[in-house]
């Protein structure tokens, strides 16, 4: 510990104290309202914040200037949720739905920067592209740390943790995305990385605009009996971790291929690209059949789902006729490859975390730590998955084309296991759906 303190500098100890002068006046102000359980979250949330702050210099002004904009509009709404459709600022810009919509603009933009930046080889494009990203990646938290008060606007009864449906989560999942591979992309001064992560996060962004425009999904609701739980503020977070992760593995894995020539012959690469085209048509008119026939909005869920899959399985079949097409935009293949390890180790470790999380909040919820519901038998498959990916890499010392192919492969089972379980399995889970 104490070599461990000889080492930070001064910025360290005053964002540490910022960090605690505010966890104490959040006790202060809301100390009799916590459990013992959440009075632990609340301490251990505070050490984590100066942990982090301390491992990567950025977010010592990221939480606080997120934080002190969030209290701004927190201020602004005087106690009266009515005031978010009528104050200038909360109406365009800070109430929660404004700063995700704020969000979803400046991460298209940004993947837009990327891709600009690459293939012009703008150092300046790609400057600006990053600085897009911690803008977008300031306004989801900011959204968050609104949406929940604005929860308590509406009742205390109501109030909770932005974390608890589909419309949160994935706002959660650009957030943390997004940081990860702002966190990357430093560390190994490879911005040229953006122009494959940011397509996923800009894919759940799409997600999002539907899901508000079509569901009116953001509307704020109470909590389902058995969201109301302290486990949901530790258990969720911690999973979106692994996501993110594995989400920024698979698209490197995908650059790695595009950017690592393979000898393939016209035949073959003829028979992909054919393929592709054909699965990608087929795919487009049984889509747009189903949704001109379906009645049911669930079932026209179910098969846009898999459709998706579909057309993410034609891309696959068009990367493989097209290896190496990108060998002189992109960060050497090592680059690439040692991000992804370090990615999936990271989200390995914290999926690990949230499953332990899960079996324990199963045991106080419903009174067992297992149950081989279908959300649960996924989850591990998940973990298997990366499990084995680890110990390959390893222990067995593979490289190259096997790992990157998994990774991507990998992201198909992670989302089944996060929205296709809860669309096409009933369980305990089923209050997870679209």
């Amino acid at each position: 510990m104490t070599s461990l303190l000889q080492t930070r500098r001064w910025p360290d100890f005053i964002f540490a104290a910022l960090i605690i002068a505010t966890g104490l006046v959040t006790w202060n102000l809301y100390g009799n309202y916590l459990d013992y359980y959440e009075q632990g979250i609340l301490i251990g949330s505070a050490a984590g914040l100066i942990w982090l702050g301390w491992f990567w210099a950025p977010l010592r002004w990221y939480f606080p200037i997120s934080g002190a904009v969030s209290l701004l509009a927190i201020e602004m709404y005087q106690s009266d949720l009515a005031r978010g459709q009528s104050a200038f600022l909360l109406k365009y810009i800070l109430s929660s739905q404004s700063a995700v919509m704020w969000m979803c603009v400046l991460f298209f933009l940004a993947m837009l920067m990327y891709w600009v930046g690459v293939f012009k080889r703008s150092s300046t494009a790609l400057r600006t592209a990053t600085g897009l990203t911690w803008a977008a990646a300031y306004m989801a938290l900011i959204s968050k740390l609104v949406r929940w008060y604005e929860s308590y606007l509406i009742g205390t009864d109501v109030g909770h943790i932005p974390v608890s449906n589909l419309y949160e989560v994935f706002i959660l999942f650009c957030l943390i995305t997004a940081l990860m591979y702002l966190y990357y992309e430093a560390k190994f001064n490879a911005k040229a990385m953006g122009a494959f992560v940011l397509p996923i996060i800009c894919a759940a962004v799409a997600f999002i605009i539907w899901y508000t425009f079509d569901r009116q999904a953001h509307e704020i609701q109470p909590l389902i009996p058995a969201l109301q739980s302290w486990w949901m503020k530790i258990h969720v977070p911690a999973n979106f971790v692994g996501y993110g992760a594995f989400a920024i593995a698979a698209m490197l894995g995908v650059a790695w291929l595009l950017a690592t020539p393979k000898e393939t012959s016209p035949t073959a690469r003829k028979g992909l690209l054919i393929s592709s085209a054909v699965i990608f048509t087929a795919t487009l008119i049984a889509h747009m059949n189903a949704a001109s026939l379906a009645s049911d909005p669930n079932n026209l869920t179910g098969v846009a789902f898999a459709a998706k899959f579909a057309y993410s399985f034609a891309l696959l079949l068009l990367v493989a006729a097209n290896r190496g097409v990108l060998k002189n935009y992109f960060p050497k293949p090592e680059i690439l490859e040692e991000v992804s390890y370090q990615a999936i180790a990271i989200g390995f470790l914290f999926f690990t975390i949230a499953t332990v999380l899960g079996a324990m909040w199963a045991a106080d919820a419903w009174g067992g730590y297992w149950s081989w519901d279908p959300k649960e038998t996924w989850a591990l498959i998940v973990w298997l998955n990366y499990a084995a990916w680890l110990h390959i890499r390893l222990v067995k010392g593979w490289r190259g084309e096997v790992l990157a192919w998994w990774s991507v492969i990998g992201l198909f089972i992670t989302t089944f296991a996060f929205i296709g379980v809860n669309m096409f399995l009933s369980g305990l889970h089923s209050y997870g759906g679209l």
